[in-house]
């Protein structure tokens, strides 16, 4: 039987309650040597929704796995017809505060780096350089059998052409940019293959079920090892991909602040959670510090 990867987490009774009390991360900040790591909660006000919050996706979606993207052609066209209309409204979206406040944060010397769980690429919009992208970027495709890496605004109007007239109507987009749609809408979608070999196209993120690589995650273990403190955004810490950094920052008795609504998983390992939503917290602590957060562009 098919191991299905970990998709929810429920909160022990004797976790300590969140607070709305920011002076801890600004301290942390203001010392400098901050390692970020985010995840979906920063991107919602962007209009990307979360999995795990009240009312996040997981409660009427289950994410493609790795398993059945590689074994199954049905699940592949599936994916394919729902992530290309999904791409359509991902792509417009836009960089919010929180990004922002985090690229500032940056420019004025006190990250060290930002690694992100997200696969949008608004950090990078925002200003943000050297983002280490845990999960990779919709914005790019592999080949599964040759390696090819290809743009995927490119393989959306390879799309376009194969597929003149779909305009299904989705009932949702998820995080991972695959939208809501039935069995029968995506029936007779045309999959296309890589331009090299015709291979398998996959995007280059890593799916549920599919190991982040093992250079990538060291990569991680190496800036948290280098950092003063771990400051994490927006994450439930659910999966162990980003958890084992917050295990791994507490183990080497480094601060581990958590900014995030909800309780998470790595909560007993943090010395404090702040319950607040991301923009206001973020953008409050850069006017705390004295640091100008740059207004949202006008394109």
């Amino acid at each position: 039987m098919r191991m299905r990867p970990t998709l929810n987490w429920l909160p022990a009774d004797d976790l300590l309650p969140g607070t709305t009390d920011l002076e801890p991360v600004a301290d942390a900040l203001s010392t400098g040597g901050v390692l970020v790591l985010s995840g979906a909660g920063i991107s919602t006000e962007s209009g990307i929704p979360d999995y795990r919050s009240e009312g996040g996706t997981l409660s009427r979606h289950t994410p493609m796995t790795y398993q059945d993207f590689t074994a199954d052609t049905q699940a592949r066209r599936r994916y394919w017809a729902r992530s290309h209309l999904g791409w359509r409204t991902f792509g417009r979206a836009r960089p919010n505060a929180g990004h922002r406040a985090v690229a500032a944060f940056a420019r004025h010397g006190l990250l060290t780096s930002v690694i992100t769980q997200n696969v949008d690429g608004l950090h990078q919009s925002a200003g943000s350089e050297g983002v280490v992208e845990l999960h990779g970027s919709l914005a790019r495709v592999v080949c599964l059998s040759c390696g090819a890496l290809s743009l995927r605004s490119e393989l959306a109007r390879r799309l376009e052409e194969a597929n003149a007239g779909f305009e299904p109507t989705a009932a949702g987009i998820n995080p991972d940019g695959d939208a809501d749609l039935t069995d029968e809408q995506v029936e007779g979608f045309r999959v296309l293959p890589c331009t090299v070999c015709d291979g398998v196209l996959k995007p280059d993120v890593v799916f549920f079920g599919e190991a982040v690589p093992p250079r990538r995650v060291e990569h991680c273990r190496t800036l948290v090892r280098e950092a003063a403190s771990l400051l994490v955004l927006g994450s439930s810490l659910t999966v162990m991909s980003g958890l084992r950094f917050v295990r791994h920052a507490a183990q080497a008795g480094k601060p581990v602040l958590i900014v995030n609504r909800d309780p998470t998983r790595g909560d007993r390992h943090a010395a404090t959670r702040v319950a607040l939503p991301l923009g206001t917290a973020l953008t409050t602590l850069a006017d705390r510090l004295g640091i100008p957060v740059d207004d949202e562009p006008t394109a």
